[in-house]
């Protein structure tokens, strides 16, 4: 199980070298040159975050991707759930046949709290909190 997936880290590592820049616009093959994620997987992941309204796109020869909102305003929930769909950790509650279980299922009572818990920890972290925690750049 993954808390945070490969597509949700690679956004959010995107999105902070492109709030870091001093750079109006990061193109593309800046972003594959200091994220290293591969570029066709990247392009898909920038698409994605600019049809979500994170991040505006500009076309052609000096084209790139900035930032739609502000570091405080990009909300981590909000990449996770666009790549990830709601947090879940106990998947069998959301199938279509639920357990019969479920009234009395210890377990699933205890992954609910931590989902909880998972859910409340990650609400109010920001674009911008990630950034502090980040390395500085040489």
């Amino acid at each position: 199980m993954k808390l945070i997936t490969r597509e949700t880290d690679y956004a959010i590592r995107a999105l902070v070298h492109i709030a870091k820049s001093d750079k109006e616009i990061v193109t593309v093959t800046d972003l594959v040159e200091t994220t290293a994620v591969p570029r066709p997987f990247l392009r898909k992941l920038l698409q994605t975050l600019n049809r979500e309204g994170v991040l505006k796109s500009f076309k052609g020869k000096s084209g790139g991707f900035t930032l739609a909102l502000s570091p405080e305003e990009i909300l981590i929930t909000r990449i996770i759930t666009i790549f990830q769909g709601t947090m879940q950790l106990n998947e069998c509650m959301f199938k279509k046949d639920i357990c019969p279980n479920t009234e009395t299922c210890s377990l699933r009572k205890i992954l609910n709290n931590i989902q909880d818990y998972a859910t409340r920890s990650f609400a109010g972290v920001t674009l911008k909190e990630i950034m502090k925690e980040e390395p500085h750049e040489s």
